[in-house]
C-alpha cells in the first residue's frame, strides 16, 4: 500500500536567498521518526518532458511498510510546461500540500492565482494543507515608494486563512523549519491525514474482497485493461537561442551603432531592441515621449544616442531589399566599446548580469567605468513609471529573461510598427518583421535570404491557410506559445507548422489535440461531429507520425464507439487490421461475457456483479 503526496508552491524567501533553509518537504522526510530512508535514496529523478522534470520525486517508507511517494513542484512555469502530467499527478494525490513564504508575496500570489484554480478543478475530497513558512520581517507595511509593491510586503495571516477557507484546507503557520514546527506541528497534521488515507484505502480493499467472496459459482469474465497509449514527449524550447543566434548571423540588420572615435561598428535589429527597452522605442519613434511619460527614460535616450541622417556610411552591411540600416551615434565612447557585449546580453534575454559585468571588466580596467556602463544598461532596461528594479543584479540573476516581462515581442504582433514585410492572406494584409521570422523559422530564413522573389518583395502572398491560422502561427514565432481555439484550429495550425517546418509547434498542436480528445467522456465522443478518421488521415499526410499512431490507439481503445460511426469504414486495410488487433474490449472478452450472461439466464440466478 502506498500514499501519494503532491507539494506545490515555493516556501523559499526570494529576498534572503543566501540564508535560505532546506525545503519543507525534504526537511520533514529527513527528520520524521515515522519515515525511513537514507539521504542517498531519498531524492529520485522524476520523469519529465524535456531537460527539466515537472516534479522532484521523493520516495520513502512510512509506518514501517507503507510506501510514501512525494512529488514536489516549487516553480509554476515548470508545472505549467507539462500540464497534462501535472493534472494527472494532482488527480491521483491522496494529500496536497500548498506552501509559500510569508515574506514573499509573489510566491503567495503564484499559489493563489495559478495553483489554486488547477486544484479546485481536480479536487475530489482530498485533504489539503496550506503551510505559511517563515517569520514576518515587516508586520506593518511600509509607506515608502520602495515597499508599496506586492512583492515587498508580507502575506498576512488573514490572507492565508481566507485562502484555506476557499479550499476547505487546513492552515498552518511554520515560523521556522525546526524540529517543533516540522516534526510536531506540520508532521502531526500530515501524519493524521496519512492515517486517514490508509484507513480509507484499507476499507475500500476490504469491500472489494467481500464482494468477490460473496459470489459462489461461475465467475464473470475479467475485463483486461486497455493498452497504454503512446507517450508524446514535447520538444525543448529554443526561443532564446533563436534570438541570440540572430545577433551573430547578421541577417535582416536594420540599425547600426557606432562612435566616431571607436572603430567597431555594431549591427542590431530594431524589433528585438524595442521588445526589451522603452529607450529604443523612443529612439526609433515606436512610442512618443508623451506615451512613455518618464523623464529618466527620455533623458537616457538623449544622453546616449543620436540618429545620423547622412546617406553615406562606410562599414554598414546593405540589406537585400536595398534599404540601408539606420545609423545611430553612441555618444559615450566607453559604452560604445562595450556595446557588442551589451547587445549579446540583451539578445540572450537580459538577465545574465554577472556574465555581462565580467565581459565589461575584460574591456575596461577602471572599476568606476565598469559601474558607469552597467548603470547605463540598467537605465536602458528600466520600466516607465517604476523605480529601477534592476539595482541588485545578483537577485535578478535567478529570474526569467525579460522576454517574459515588461514589453515583449507580442506587442508588435500584427502591427505596422517597424514592420518590413506584409503578408497577403484571403484579401487582407498582416504586417510582420523579417528579423523575427528569419530567427524563428528556417524556411522563412531561406526564403528571405535566398534567390527568391520574396527576398526583394515587401508584399508576400500566402496560400493554403486562413488568416486566423497564420496569425496563430506568427504568434508562436513571436511569443513561443499558442492557444488553439479547438481541435480543428489545432489541426490547421499543425498543417501550417508542417508547411514551414516548425517542428516544435507541430508537437504543441499534437499534444493539444491529444489532451482535448482524452478529456472527452464517452458520451461526448459518441455524439461529436468531429471525423476522427479524417483527423488520422490528415496527420499521416502531413507527417505527424506521433499523432497518427496515437489516434490509431485511441480508435482501438474506444472501438465500441467509433466502430458504429460511418467514417470507420474509411480506414485502410492496414489501419483496420491494427484497430481490430488492439481493440478494447477484445472479441474474446465479449464472447466470454455473452456465455456468462447465457449461463446466468439459464440458471435463473441473480448476478451480483452484472
Amino acid at each position: 500500500m502506498s500514499i501519494h503526496i503532491v507539494a506545490l508552491g515555493n516556501e523559499g524567501d526570494a529576498f534572503h536567498q543566501d540564508n535560505r533553509p532546506s525545503g519543507l518537504i525534504r526537511t520533514y522526510l529527513g527528520r520524521s521518526p515515522l519515515v525511513s530512508g537514507d539521504e542517498s535514496s531519498l531524492l529520485l529523478n522524476a520523469t519529465g518532458t524535456v531537460a527539466r522534470p515537472v516534479f522532484t520525486e521523493y520516495q520513502a517508507s512510512a509506518f514501517g511498510n507503507v510506501k510514501l511517494v512525494v512529488h514536489d513542484c516549487p516553480v509554476w512555469d515548470i508545472f505549467d510546461s507539462d500540464w497534462y502530467t501535472s493534472r494527472n499527478l494532482i488527480g491521483s494525490a491522496d494529500i496536497i500540500v500548498i506552501k509559500y513564504n510569508v515574506n514573499d508575496k509573489f510566491s503567495f500570489h503564484e499559489v493563489k492565482d495559478n495553483y489554486i484554480p488547477v486544484i479546485k478543478r481536480a479536487l475530489n475530497s482530498v485533504p489539503v494543507i496550506i503551510a505559511a513558512v517563515g517569520t514576518r520581517q515587516n508586520e506593518l507595511p511600509c509607506t515608502c515608494p520602495l515597499c508599496t509593491s506586492d512583492r515587498g510586503s508580507c502575506v498576512s495571516t488573514t490572507e492565508g486563512i481566507q485562502l484555506a477557507k476557499e479550499l476547505g484546507a487546513t492552515y498552518l503557520e511554520l515560523h521556522s523549519l525546526d524540529d517543533f514546527y516540522i516534526g510536531k506541528y506540520f508532521g502531526g497534521v500530515l501524519e493524521y491525514f496519512m492515517i486517514q488515507a490508509l484507513n480509507q484505502k484499507t476499507s475500500e480493499k476490504m469491500k472489494k474482497r467481500k464482494m468477490n467472496g460473496s459470489f459462489h459459482g461461475i465467475r464473470p469474465p475479467q475485463l483486461e485493461q486497455p493498452e497504454k497509449m503512446p507517450v508524446l514527449k514535447a520538444e525543448a524550447s529554443h526561443y532564446n537561442s533563436d534570438l541570440n543566434n540572430l545577433l551573430f548571423c547578421c541577417q535582416c540588420v536594420d540599425v547600426v551603432f557606432y562612435h566616431p572615435d571607436v572603430k567597431e561598428v555594431v549591427e542590431a535589429h530594431k524589433i528585438v531592441l524595442c521588445a526589451v527597452s522603452h529607450v529604443f522605442m523612443l529612439l526609433f519613434n515606436v512610442k512618443s515621449p508623451t506615451e512613455i511619460q518618464d523623464s529618466s527614460i527620455i533623458r537616457t535616450t538623449q544622453d546616449l544616442f543620436a540618429i545620423n541622417r547622412d546617406t553615406a556610411f562606410a562599414g554598414a552591411s546593405q540589406e537585400s531589399s536595398g534599404n540601408p540600416p539606420l545609423r545611430v551615434i553612441v555618444k559615450d565612447a566607453l559604452f560604445c566599446s562595450c556595446l557588442s557585449d551589451i547587445l549579446r546580453f540583451i539578445y540572450s534575454g537580459a538577465f545574465q548580469w554577472e556574465e555581462l559585468e565580467e565581459d565589461i571588466r575584460k574591456k575596461l580596467r577602471d572599476s568606476g567605468d565598469v559601474s558607469n556602463v552597467i548603470e547605463k544598461v540598467k537605465c536602458i532596461l528600466k520600466t516607465p513609471g517604476k523605480i529601477n528594479c534592476l539595482r541588485n543584479c545578483k537577485t535578478y540573476q535567478a529570474r526569467k529573461p525579460l522576454w517574459f516581462y515588461n514589453t515583449s515581442l507580442k506587442f508588435f504582433l500584427n502591427k505596422p510598427m517597424l514592420a518590413d514585410v506584409v503578408f497577403e492572406i484571403q484579401g487582407t494584409t498582416v504586417p510582420a518583421h523579417r528579423a523575427i521570422l528569419v530567427a524563428r523559422c528556417e524556411v522563412m530564413a531561406a526564403m528571405f535570404n535566398g534567390n527568391y522573389m520574396e527576398a526583394k518583395s515587401v508584399l508576400i502572398p500566402v496560400y493554403g491557410v486562413s488568416k486566423e491560422t497564420f496569425l496563430s502561427f506568427l504568434e508562436y514565432l513571436y511569443t513561443d506559445s499558442c492557444c488553439p481555439a479547438g481541435i480543428f484550429q489545432a489541426m490547421c495550425l499543425l498543417i501550417c507548422a508542417e508547411m514551414y517546418q516548425v517542428s516544435r509547434l507541430q508537437h504543441i498542436c499534437e499534444l493539444f489535440i491529444i489532451t482535448q480528445l482524452q478529456s472527452m467522456p464517452s458520451r461526448e465522443l459518441a455524439s461529436m461531429n468531429l471525423d476522427i478518421v479524417d483527423l488520422l488521415k490528415k496527420a499521416k499526410f502531413h507527417h505527424s507520425d506521433c499523432l497518427s499512431t496515437w489516434l490509431l490507439h485511441f480508435i482501438a481503445t474506444n472501438y465500441l464507439i467509433f466502430s458504429q460511426k460511418p467514417e470507420f469504414q474509411d480506414l485502410s486495410v492496414e489501419e483496420r487490421s491494427f484497430v481490430e488487433k488492439h481493440r478494447w474490449p477484445s472479441n474474446m472478452y465479449l464472447k466470454q461475457l455473452a456465455e456468462y450472461r447465457k449461463y446466468i439466464h439459464s440458471r435463473k440466478c441473480r448476478c451480483l456483479v452484472m
